[in-house]
């Protein structure tokens, strides 16, 4: 088999960004989406070779997004900036999707979230809680990291999360978290703390609307699971 010239390469990446403009990248599959990437930070070298070692290391696209900067690198050819340009993607996928999240009128359905959700928080090797603060219209006010660790452990008590709510003045909340396990059932601790969280909530007219666990495996919906029994929360 010929091999190919060492400007081979120069004229397939012309080719990928003509059809990036042409076409979209929809049309592009994993690889393929990878070895463009890749070509932002890695010049005068065939990406390709690149791109399936990282699919072979990880998986899928999606899991090398969510990868950190230390097991990037364990992938020969990729060093601390292409690491870091593939996090950013990930970075900027999740500050899109939320701001797509602001823009919606009324937050509806379990699925108005869970694509943000996922963005902020699939992937990452420790535990953390966000909350999400929603208006009287369910639009969304803000968002906050307010604890790093599992619930038992993240030390984050009811009372904060109600406090955090007084201060953006918010009606209601979403509380998401996510299992590295990629299981996402809930544990015991889980379920003792978000009932404390609604019952603290619920003394000041504040709505735990939703206690979403993000895993890789899939997601739970305490509310969905019937725990918190509010009407028509778009399951």
């Amino acid at each position: 088999m010929e091999k190919p010239t060492p400007s081979a390469h120069i004229g397939h990446r012309k080719r990928l960004k003509q059809r990036l403009s042409n076409v979209g990248i929809d049309s592009f599959l994993d690889h393929e989406f990878l070895e463009l990437l890749l070509t932002y930070s890695i010049a005068r070298k065939d990406t390709k070779p690149l791109a399936w070692a990282l699919l072979k290391r990880f998986g899928s696209v999606a899991d090398v997004l969510d990868a950190d900067e230390n097991a990037l690198m364990e992938v020969e050819g990729i060093g601390p900036a292409t690491a870091r340009l593939i996090m950013l993607v990930r970075s900027a996928f999740k500050r899109y999707t939320l701001a797509k999240m602001h823009k919606r009128i009324k937050i509806e359905t379990l699925h108005d979230v869970l694509e943000y959700c996922r963005a902020s928080l699939a992937g990452k090797h420790e535990e953390f809680v966000e909350v999400i603060f929603l208006s009287t219209r369910f639009t969304v006010i803000s968002t906050r990291v307010v604890a790093k660790g599992s619930i038992s452990h993240a030390a984050v008590e009811p009372r904060q999360i109600v406090e955090y709510a007084l201060r953006e003045k918010a009606s209601a909340l979403i509380i998401v978290h996510n299992h590295p396990s990629g299981d996402p059932p809930p544990s015991p601790q889980d379920i003792e703390w978000t009932l404390k969280t609604q019952q603290a909530a619920h003394l000041l007219n504040i709505t735990l609307f939703d206690h979403l666990i993000i895993a890789k495996n899939g997601y739970y919906s305490f509310n969905g699971a019937g725990y918190l029994n509010i009407p028509n929360a778009g399951h």
